[in-house]
């Protein structure tokens, strides 16, 4: 449970560093008394979704992609990646917490690789469960 709780902070602040560092990726929150709580449960919320999207869609589209990601080297998983991006953007509209990704090719891919980073390194710093 614990491990699962870690992931979805870890999921949080990449999607944090990605809304910071590009325009087009915003976390929207509902409106409260205390914005801070309100933007900081935004986050794990949609960090939730992302991780449940990357958890039961992403195994099935990358095995169905299997051909052209050997074919590019690799670099089609990035455009899996911005494609569950921008799948939480659709699925989080629907939720008072939400992710907007305005375009595909430049937010949704440089999200996909700053997501990608940061959660690599926040896994690693990250103590493993045993």
């Amino acid at each position: 449970m614990i491990a699962f709780i870690l992931r979805v902070v870890i999921n949080a602040l990449a999607l944090a560093a990605a809304a910071w560092v590009l325009p087009g990726i915003t976390v929207t929150a509902v409106e409260s008394s205390d914005a801070t709580l309100g933007i900081v449960l935004a986050y794990l919320v949609v960090g939730l979704v992302f991780g449940l999207v990357n958890a039961v869609v992403r195994p099935i589209v990358s095995l169905l992609s299997m051909p052209i990601t050997c074919l590019t080297l690799g670099l089609f998983t990035l455009v899996i990646n911005a494609a569950m991006l921008m799948l939480t953007s659709w699925l989080t509209q629907y939720l008072p917490f939400g992710l907007h990704v305005d375009k595909f090719f430049w937010d949704a891919i440089l999200g996909a690789l700053i997501i990608s980073l940061v959660s690599a390194v926040m896994g690693w710093i990250a103590p493993k469960q045993r």
